[in-house]
């Protein structure tokens, strides 16, 4: 009897997911409380991360990477399941949305002095897109970079920038002529470079371990070398970005939801109220299984979507309505899950508490919930 291949339970998919588990064990768990209240991951990290080449998956060889996107996908899944905060996640791997346009522009200097560093984890990558009073509207964006000489000048500030504080360099985009969204660049500028500074460790109400900062550029100077990919070809190189950053968040909540249940699963068997643990109680059994069906149904269709644009599709309707999907479930979930487990979901730290504060920002990172309904209504026959 036949039965469809799963591509998230390979056998190496699973030797991959024990190895991921080890390193949560090892690596992220007894740390977490303490980087949480530091507001960072150490370097050290990256490092360890680094040379168990969890850092180069999902990317093409030629830059240093090996595996394929379900592969980086299967490490966040499984961290998350582990029990790992989605802040240590977003800071450990924002190589993920940063890198992609030095990969796609293919240069040896680039690879080699930003690239390959970044994924052996001994140099760490923000992406500074996002402004302070423009966010998915890329196209509106107020940065400028005035090329002069044998180089470009940078003007402008970025905001809401993770891992902007311990980055090493910024993949930015800054507007380079006045056509709207074909007139944006890419460019690296790394730290040090005069001009360029970076606020202190914003507050926010989640992904405390997660490092955000505010960046400032002022008559930032970058060689030429620095413009990543042709001149007014950012715009392009944000959007190509886009569906594997957003798949990537949605592959997270489905995670996230999941690790809610399991833990919820565990707390109503071993809680008792009046005499009976809280399992026996049917509105709750019900409440479970109510969390579980959407968890379950949400995670099927982002995998789908995942499997297809491995594949190499373009699923630009498809990718958003995964995100808004999982993220709609994860709300659902994570309050499910407070409400679950009464005090002790309340209680500052408890890991519910945390993954509900965290859970916040899935629905407004990578393009809003809104945003993600307008981009659906576009492939809509509305007209």
């Amino acid at each position: 009897m036949s039965s469809i291949p799963d591509l998230w339970h390979t056998p190496e998919r699973n030797a991959l997911r024990e190895t991921v588990r080890a390193f949560a064990s090892k690596e992220i768990l007894p740390h977490i409380t303490r980087w949480e209240d530091e507001g960072e991951i150490p370097r050290d990290l990256h490092r360890a991360a680094g040379g168990l080449g969890l850092l180069a998956l999902g990317l093409p060889q030629h830059a240093g990477g090996e595996g394929e996107m379900i592969d980086q996908l299967v490490v966040s899944e499984e961290l998350l399941l582990a029990g790992v905060p989605s802040g240590v996640l977003a800071a450990l791997f924002t190589h993920a949305i940063a890198l992609p346009p030095l990969v796609a522009d293919a240069r040896e200097e680039l690879l080699r002095d930003f690239v390959r560093p970044t994924l052996a984890g001994e140099k760490i990558c923000a992406l500074g897109i996002t402004e302070p009073d423009t966010g998915s509207d890329v196209a509106s964006l107020r940065t400028r970079a005035e090329h002069d000489g044998d180089g470009w000048i940078i003007n402008g500030s970025k905001m809401f920038i993770t891992s902007g504080h311990r980055a090493d360099f910024v993949t930015v985009a800054a507007r380079t002529s006045d056509n709207g969204h074909e007139g944006l660049s890419m460019f690296v500028v790394e730290r040090g470079t005069p001009g360029f500074t970076v606020s202190r460790k914003l507050d926010k109400m989640g992904w405390h371990s997660s490092d955000t900062a505010e960046l400032f550029f002022s008559d930032v100077r970058v060689p030429e070398r620095n413009l990543v990919g042709e001149r007014d070809q950012g715009f392009h190189q944000i959007m190509r970005q886009f569906a594997s950053e957003r798949i990537g968040m949605s592959v997270q909540a489905c995670a996230i939801a999941q690790r809610c249940i399991d833990l919820s699963v565990v707390w109503m068997r071993e809680r008792e109220s009046f005499g009976r643990p809280l399992a026996s109680r049917q509105v709750l059994r019900h409440r479970l299984a109510e969390m579980h069906r959407r968890t379950t149904v949400a995670r099927s269709y982002v995998r789908h979507v995942a499997e297809r644009l491995q594949a190499g599709e373009e699923l630009i309707a498809e990718v958003a309505m995964a995100k808004n999907t999982a993220t709609e479930v994860l709300d659902f979930v994570v309050d499910n899950a407070v409400q679950l487990h009464g005090g002790a979901g309340f209680v500052r730290d408890s890991e519910v508490e945390r993954h509900y504060r965290d859970a916040r920002v899935f629905s407004i990172g990578g393009g809003t919930y809104e945003i993600m309904n307008e981009v659906i209504t576009k492939f809509l026959p509305l007209r």
